[in-house]
């Protein structure tokens, strides 16, 4: 676990943090202090052209302007990796989202965001609906590129988590807290029984989510082609996209596999396997109900089963793979 120095909650004003607050050795040399996120190596401001500065000075004002505790979390994280060109990423990212959080939801802090403003940041992304933070306001990103974001927005929040910045279940969603070992027997439970009710969708997609961890976008991305059998034409394999973009194989779990197979049967090449009663496509709030009706159906307590969130379980994926 990463120690954080302190902990604040008073603001800074932008450019002028305190001095000499600590980030620890390193690059910045034994016991050496920042006062500014422009003074971790690889992140020096460029204020003019060609003045040698290897960062926005923008971005770095920014961060600088975030309150004590928050401003640490992200230079600690920032200086996790020694490469500058990671440190470079993380920071444009984290400060395309942070301008864009500030004009979206400006009375939510940074350690206070959950999973669904991830969601509804990268599904604005892909539509093309953000006006800050991007090169081009109004141009869809590439699935590519959000998913590569999210993995970045990801690590910093699963950083904050394992440094005590914030509780987990505040990163997963309000007052859930993880789920335990029997809320997921209790959602499997639930899954069986959707899929009893005729929901097959539903089921599948709870299904998938409890099995992979794979985001809301790339489950409704699923086609034919993701499903791959083993000899005897049995299906075994599932592909999806994780947070970086990459693909990733997992077997398809027990429950899953007729449902999938009855899903594929009224399906064309490249046709999305998971889909509304009205064929529209799903979307992260479809799986959040349906998360919702498999935990209600299992048995756990409505008051829990409505504060769940897909987000919720791919969370320790995205801190297993996070950069």
């Amino acid at each position: 676990m990463t120690d954080l120095p302190g902990s604040g909650t008073a603001g800074r004003a932008q450019s002028t943090p305190p001095a000499g607050r600590a980030l620890g050795s390193g690059d910045e040399g034994p016991g050496a202090s920042a006062a500014s996120i422009g003074q971790i190596a690889g992140l020096r401001p460029r204020r003019r052209p060609q003045d040698a500065g290897e960062v926005p000075g923008d971005d770095v004002d920014l961060l600088d302007s975030l309150d004590p505790l928050t401003w640490r979390t992200a230079a600690a994280w920032l200086r996790e990796r020694p490469s500058a060109a990671t440190r470079q990423v993380r920071l444009r990212v984290l400060a395309a989202f942070l301008r864009w959080l500030r004009e979206a939801e400006p009375s939510v802090e940074l350690l206070a965001v959950t999973g669904a403003h991830l969601d509804t940041y990268c599904d604005a992304a892909r539509a093309g609906a953000l006006t800050i933070g991007v090169r081009v306001p109004g141009k869809p990103l590439a699935n590519a590129t959000v998913s590569r974001r999210r993995g970045v927005l990801s690590s910093f929040y699963a950083f904050a988590w394992r440094s005590g910045a914030v509780r987990h279940d505040r990163v997963a969603g309000s007052g859930t807290g993880v789920l335990t070992r029997e809320d997921r027997r209790l959602l499997r439970q639930g899954v069986a029984r959707l899929a009893a009710d005729g929901r097959q969708a539903e089921a599948a997609a709870v299904a998938l989510l409890d099995a992979t961890g794979a985001a809301a976008g790339a489950l409704a991305e699923l086609t034919l082609q993701d499903l791959h059998p083993v000899a005897g034409g049995e299906l075994a394999i599932v592909t999806v996209h994780d947070s970086r973009g990459d693909i990733v194989a997992f077997p398809v779990p027990p429950p899953a596999r007729p449902l999938l197979e009855a899903l594929s049967s009224g399906r064309a090449a490249g046709e999305p396997l998971l889909r509304r009663d009205d064929g529209r496509p799903v979307d992260v709030e479809w799986l959040r109900d349906a998360l919702a009706e498999a935990a209600l159906a299992g048995g756990i307590p409505r008051q829990r089963a409505k504060l769940l969130h897909p987000y919720m379980l791919r969370a320790i994926t995205a801190a297993d793979r996070a950069p």
